[in-house]
């Protein structure tokens, strides 16, 4: 059975997710303790030892973010509670975690918890994931997000990528280390996770980073470093060059 410790700052949001984990995952889950903050979540997690933290983003004494910064305690899963934060829930996609909205939607619940039951086994890279959403939910200049393909899970700067192609609910990364990385997900949501002053959706099935965009030809298409060839729809055409041109 997976043991599970919900840390939220209040005491009616803890009491809400104890009784639907109790009513839908009774024989999966056992919730073993609860906190308030970041002191408090610590020493549950040391005590107990879970397999998996439902984690509010504001705590009384921090973040939820903090907590696993401090947390040495590594074998564990995490899914995130917040409200609708957009700083908050920006910060969770770019690291590529899972969260609930408050207030808490029951379906979201077991979709999330059935999730973390069947990865429960799998190797945990979940220090890199917090790391990288409290970069930029702290506001780094430089940020990182994350990339999980099949077999890696990848952190990479922003301006390490030249440009995002889509391929139906597969989009492809394609960086100045001359890697090519393919998720699953599509062109949309990677827009949503990308910084909204450095990238353009040049096209429907293109996102450039106009930092590496060399030049524009009369054949509709961007010339990026390393020689890349990024095409511009005629429709998108004269938004895309005043975002990078002017």
């Amino acid at each position: 059975m997976i043991k599970a410790i919900i840390i939220d700052d209040e005491e009616h949001v803890r009491t809400n997710v104890l009784q639907k984990v109790n009513a839908f995952f009774e024989k999966k889950l056992q919730v073993v303790a609860q906190a308030n903050g970041v002191i408090s979540g610590l020493a549950a997690i040391y005590k107990h030892e879970p397999d998996l933290l439902l984690l509010d983003i504001n705590l009384q004494d921090g973040t939820g973010f903090d907590l696993i910064e401090q947390c040495n305690y590594k074998n564990l899963d995490v899914i995130f509670i917040t409200g609708f934060d957009s700083q908050a829930i920006k910060a969770i996609k770019v690291g590529a975690l899972d969260y609930i909205l408050k207030p808490i939607d029951e379906d979201e619940l077991i979709a999330a918890i059935n999730k973390a039951i069947t990865n429960c086994d799998k190797e945990k890279d979940i220090k890199k994931l917090i790391e990288v959403s409290n970069e930029f939910y702290k506001g780094v200049k430089n940020k990182r997000i994350i990339l999980k393909t099949a077999d890696t899970v990848y952190a990479i700067y922003e301006d390490d990528i030249i440009y995002c192609k889509s391929d139906g609910n597969y989009t492809t990364f394609y960086t100045l280390q001359l890697e090519k990385i393919v998720i699953s997900k599509p062109l949309k949501q990677v827009e949503e996770i990308l910084s909204k002053n450095a990238f353009i959706r040049c096209h429907q099935s293109y996102i450039v980073n106009k930092k590496h965009v060399l030049k524009y030809n009369k054949n509709g298409v961007l010339i990026a470093h390393l020689g890349h060839k990024v095409p511009v729809s005629s429709r998108r055409k004269d938004y895309t060059l005043k975002k990078i041109f002017e």
